[in-house]
């Protein structure tokens, strides 16, 4: 065969080849594209557009649970990690739902994170859509369930607290009645029950302290206020009941900058905690009130010479109710409501309260509030205390 010949059938060849390697990656590339759209889901028409404005948090899983679509919301409670469900509970409800088409609802606490820290409390609904699809509605309950749960808590406490002095009252008035021929009994059971009077008006008008408290909206109603005006008005509140103990109340320092709040529930705050000194303080003693500036936060220390708080009970102090010995709040007449309110009010002003306190070396509570934002955008000047006696016995101890 002739070269001439030859090469022509090899260029046939090659442009065989050529055409049927053009035609192999054409097909190729139809049947890719095929299969990519297979394997991206779509919904049925609307449904994005509906679950855009649905304002909960969903997710829409496929016939093997794959997350085909989830809101930003789903993935920030940590329902869905990647393409997939995370929480065996909720797929057991989807594979319910595809099986017997019907619509479930259920309130479940599950874990938020990867590690198992913390919860989070969802109402649920799982529902089908369309013939492949499964939705599901999740709603964060986590803080309504915990508001519910502290108010709960709340009416059963105060339930219990108000039995004891009712209670009392009602045994002296019924000996009152036994022994109306003996004038001493008589005066001393009249005695007991204007101190279990005393203590039920106290127990009351904390309550009706606290049901106020949850309807002040510091943010809105908030004004310029003078901490060193209401320190001095908190501490004239108490002090009838510190000369009856013979104790000193010192009041040292100044705070140059006013701060934003509710002047009348600053003044509550600041005397349930000098109150709460004085009551703790043992006879002749002093109680301090330091103030000052320090770092952008007005702060006020109330120091008292008491038996001090072991570290288990200082966790615990804050709680409604919650109170470090019984009798010796049966004999002074806490509530034990005092320094909840105190924590409540700083918290509504956006400031802290802490504690430091040894056994035998008594207790400094410290307020701090962050000093008013002033207009000229000018620095403001710290001031330093200048308390004396107890009101600076532990300040370094609380690093205010």
């Amino acid at each position: 065969m002739d070269p001439l010949t030859i090469g022509l059938l090899a260029g046939l060849i090659g442009l065989a080849l050529g055409s049927f390697g053009v035609l192999a990656f054409g097909l190729s590339d139809r049947q890719r594209r095929r299969l990519q759209e297979v394997a991206e889901p779509t919904l049925p028409d609307g449904a994005a557009e509906v679950l855009s404005v649905v304002g909960r948090a969903y997710v829409v899983v496929d016939a093997i649970d794959g997350v085909v679509r989830a809101s930003p919301a789903a993935y920030a409670f940590g329902l869905v990690r990647g393409h997939t469900m995370v929480h065996s509970e909720l797929l057991g409800l989807t594979a319910r739902v595809r099986r017997d088409g019907v619509i479930e609802e259920r309130q479940l606490e599950l874990p938020r994170g990867p590690l198992g820290q913390g919860t989070i409390v969802v109402q649920v609904r799982v529902a089908p859509i369309g013939e492949e699809y499964i939705l599901l509605l999740a709603d964060d309950r986590t803080e309504i369930t915990r508001t519910e749960a502290m108010r709960n808590d709340f009416v059963a406490n105060v339930s219990h607290e108000l039995k004891t002095p009712v209670g009392a009252i009602s045994l002296l008035a019924e000996a009152i009645d036994d022994a109306a021929d003996d004038a001493e009994a008589v005066r001393r059971f009249a005695g007991r029950m204007h101190k279990e009077a005393r203590r039920l008006g106290a127990l009351v008008q904390d309550i009706i302290e606290l049901s106020r408290l949850q309807g002040a909206d510091v943010v809105q109603g908030g004004t310029e206020v003078d901490l060193n005006a209401v320190v001095a008005e908190a501490v004239d509140r108490n002090k009838l009941t510190a000369e009856s103990r013979h104790i000193e109340l010192s009041v040292g320092g100044n705070i140059g900058v006013p701060v934003y709040g509710d002047a009348e529930l600053l003044t509550t705050a600041l005397r349930n905690l000098i109150d709460n000194a004085i009551r703790y303080a043992p006879e002749r003693s002093k109680v301090g009130v330091g103030l000052r500036v320090r770092e952008g936060l007005a702060t006020v220390s109330v120091t008292d010479q008491g038996p001090g708080i072991t570290p288990d009970q200082q966790d615990r102090i804050f709680e409604r109710f919650y109170r470090l010995d019984d009798a010796r709040s049966r004999q002074t007449g806490g509530t034990g409501l005092g320094l909840s309110i105190v924590k409540h009010v700083i918290s509504q002003h956006g400031g802290e309260v802490s504690v430091w306190s040894q056994p035998g070396q008594g207790s400094t509570f410290t307020v701090r509030l962050p000093e008013m934002e002033q207009e000229d955008g000018g620095a403001t000047e710290s001031v330093e205390p200048r308390t004396q006696g107890a009101g600076v016995a532990h300040e370094q101890g609380v690093g205010a």
